[in-house]
């Protein structure tokens, strides 16, 4: 919403990321999406996802696929309390992202805002 974008900051790794996870056995992209969301940010979805692009992310497995999604439209009550996992969240102006937000989640947010097409590979 009002081209907001929401980020995460993991206990276990450094940086600002976009919220996210592994898809478990039997779920499917947007069933991972829309669990990865409430456990992250308390986001529930109210309209589908729309898909910016896969990505092959060869830094963390040969085998290693990211799909990333634009979502517009959601709920949420509130922000998530601080955990184990997430220590810090919120939604940030993309023209002032967190210092610490990683390079390939800051290509991702302007690919999706200047419309341009990604590339095949998580940079």
């Amino acid at each position: 919403a009002d081209n907001r974008v929401f980020l995460v900051k993991h206990s276990y790794v450094h940086g600002w990321y976009l919220p996210g996870g592994g898809v478990e056995v039997g779920e499917s992209f947007i069933e991972s999406l829309r669990r990865e969301l409430e456990e992250e940010g308390r986001i529930e979805l109210t309209s589908e996802p729309v898909l910016h692009g896969i990505f092959h992310n060869s830094h963390v497995s040969p085998r290693d696929h990211v799909a990333v999604y634009v979502v517009r439209n959601y709920r949420q009550d509130r922000l998530p309390e601080p955990n184990r996992e997430i220590v810090a969240c919120g939604f940030f102006d993309p023209a002032a992202l967190p210092e610490e937000t990683t390079p390939g989640t800051r290509l991702r947010i302007s690919e999706v805002l200047e419309g341009r097409p990604p590339p095949a590979t998580w940079r």
